[in-house]
């Protein structure tokens, strides 16, 4: 089952757990109130992996190796995956091994700490501000998936000029 939390404003290393003191969790219902999903699979040869694929039109993905041996200048790219950013397009990522975190701005601009693990899926909406770390471990093998054409453009914050951006306020509730 899924993890969340609300984030701590501590500078330590991003790969920390940053949970509040006491922790603050985050219900599988907030996220979806935030417009992410979240679903279970046995892995890339599960039929309910197949079907969430098909009935999203997913029909292009890649796998991708992220750890210090596999992944050149791997200090410089983790931080470039932690500066917050949108995407004109949903983001899909299926935890094969390894495990890691993405982070999602709620509706008071706080930051959702979501873990994710092999077997997670997390669909993180078009236009919401979000980032990815890895945990402690420094591993995870994921799968990416795409609606035709893999386009995997950041647009770092602040981006709220994009029409992706004002169409998620609108979807979660709030005004652009």
């Amino acid at each position: 089952m899924v993890e969340a939390w609300l984030m701590d404003d501590s500078n330590e290393d991003q790969r920390a757990t940053h949970r509040q003191n006491p922790n603050v969790e985050v219900s599988l219902k907030e996220l979806e109130e935030l417009g992410m999903l979240y679903f279970n699979v046995k892995g890339e040869d599960d039929p309910e992996f197949h079907k969430l694929c098909a009935d999203r039109g997913y029909n292009y993905t890649d796998t991708v190796v992220i750890s210090p041996e596999k992944l050149p200048n791997y200090e410089e790219k983790i931080k470039i995956f932690f500066t917050e950013h949108i995407h004109d397009d949903e983001e899909i990522r299926l935890c094969l091994e390894g495990s890691g975190y993405f982070d999602i701005r709620d509706k008071l601009e706080r930051w959702v700490r979501v873990k994710v693990v092999p077997g997670d899926i997390l669909i993180l909406p078009a236009g919401s501000y979000h980032r990815f770390t890895l945990d402690e471990n420094n591993f995870i093998v994921a799968k990416r998936m795409f609606v035709g054409e893999p386009i995997w453009t950041p647009y770092n914050r602040p981006a709220d000029e994009r029409p992706a951006r004002a169409q998620y306020l609108s979807q979660i509730g709030l005004s652009a």
